[in-house]
């Protein structure tokens, strides 16, 4: 992380393979780069905030940041709530099955839909629920309530348990000899700070931006802004336990105003041990279990970097998403950064052509703006976040940026 200037600133066949896999990655572009990146650099929700601002000792932007690196919180449990609002189009129940299309998961493809890494992007769109529970670095739960069922996913040392209470499916996953089950997906206040973090250098500004209460705490406000213009992102806020150093909330709101992207904050919280009990689990009798070695399972979702494309936990793709994005490079810098790679196709697939997308094709027809350049000619997939550039003859462009910045960094490779 870059050091502070002042409280309100921060200074043959192989070959083969890598095209069909570069070919699958652009028939699923536009939803990865919604959960990657939503997944990695947004968060917040505006969490039943007490009223009154408390009053608290002043603090710098370069303390506080630091007071986050120091929370050392091993023991919690409590209620979080997550809205994302990406603004992708009413998909009437085509988005949840791209989501899972786009992981591996779902009973569609021989998959479970008690696998985190298909389920957990379910926080893509929506609101929900959450509880959570941690006891150290090896045991945590997270519970997703639905209206009638209820989803957990149990890390318990090696194990990782996922269970879907409305099928009835279990998954399982255990670590190989010598490592720690990886978890597959950032959902709490403190997962998604560290992840937006990691972005903060001379191209953002920081600054503390007063204090608030979040469920019945006290805490500071960190305000995290790019410097640079072309980035969709606004400002991130997020609330510090002034006590622990704990992010309790967490907030990204677009450049286009309105309503954050994704509000995701703890509604409850408390600090006492949980009870051994909390983490343990066996499969109810009849339900269906999947095995699989965490080696072979989906690692994280993936994010683009200054070094390409990095998942979640291990700090690199593997597996289907290894060739999916080999080649990729990044243009830009900070806030703007835009990731780039050739898929080996010609441009956007038609509907006839994705019989495996589950009506994708037809969603990308109608959810992209033709545009022209340097480049050629393309189209433009957008959210509220996200920009994705399809050029005809299969190269793609992604990031967090405008669709203009989008464009010019096509038409410039830089």
């Amino acid at each position: 992380m870059a050091p502070y200037a002042s409280d309100d600133s921060t200074p043959a066949g192989k070959a083969d393979d890598l095209r069909v896999g570069r070919r699958k990655a652009v028939r699923y572009i536009v939803p990865v780069t919604v959960i990657g990146v939503a997944a990695a650099t947004i968060g917040l929700v505006p969490a039943l905030a007490d009223s009154g601002d408390p009053d608290l000792p002043k603090i710098t932007a370069q303390q506080l940041i630091e007071k986050i690196a120091a929370s050392d919180v091993q023991q919690l449990s409590g209620t979080v709530k997550i809205t994302t609002d990406l603004g992708l189009p009413d998909l009437g129940g085509l988005e949840s099955g791209l989501l899972s299309g786009v992981t591996g998961g779902g009973e569609g493809d021989g998959g479970s839909s008690a696998d985190p890494s298909a389920k957990l992007t379910e926080l893509a769109s929506g609101t929900h629920t959450l509880r959570v529970a941690t006891d150290g670095p090896d045991k945590q739960k997270l519970s997703l309530l639905e209206n009638a069922a209820e989803y957990s996913l149990i890390h318990d040392g090696k194990d990782v348990w996922g269970y879907d209470s409305a099928s009835n499916e279990v998954y399982h996953s255990t670590a190989p000899e010598g490592e720690k089950a990886a978890e597959p997906v950032p959902t709490t206040p403190k997962d998604l700070t560290d992840e937006a973090l990691k972005a903060v250098d001379d191209t953002t500004s920081v600054t503390v931006d007063g204090t608030v209460q979040v469920a019945g705490r006290d805490a500071y406000k960190l305000l995290v802004k790019p410097k640079q213009s072309g980035s969709t992102v606004g400002a991130i806020s997020v609330a510090v336990d002034a006590k622990t150093g704990l992010p309790l909330k967490f907030t990204l709101t677009p450049t286009s105003g309105g309503a954050a992207v994704v509000d995701a904050g703890f509604t409850q919280i408390s600090f006492a041990k949980p009870a051994a009990s909390t983490f343990d689990f066996t499969p109810p009798k009849g339900a269906k279990v999947t095995e699989e070695d965490s080696a072979d399972a989906p690692t994280g979702v993936p994010t683009p970097s200054k070094d390409g494309f990095k998942g979640h936990d291990k700090g690199e793709l593997e597996g289907d998403f290894a060739n999916d994005f080999a080649g990729l490079d990044v243009l830009g810098e900070g806030w703007t950064t835009v990731a780039t790679f050739d898929s080996g196709g010609e441009g956007v697939p038609s509907s006839g052509d994705l019989p495996d997308a589950g009506g994708l094709g037809g969603f990308l027809g109608s959810f992209g703006d033709k545009v022209d350049g340097k480049f050629g000619s393309g189209t433009v997939f957008s959210t509220r976040l996200v920009n994705a550039l399809v050029t005809d003859d299969g190269k793609v462009y992604v990031g967090a940026v405008t669709k203009d910045a989008l464009v010019k960094a096509a038409n410039t490779g830089k």
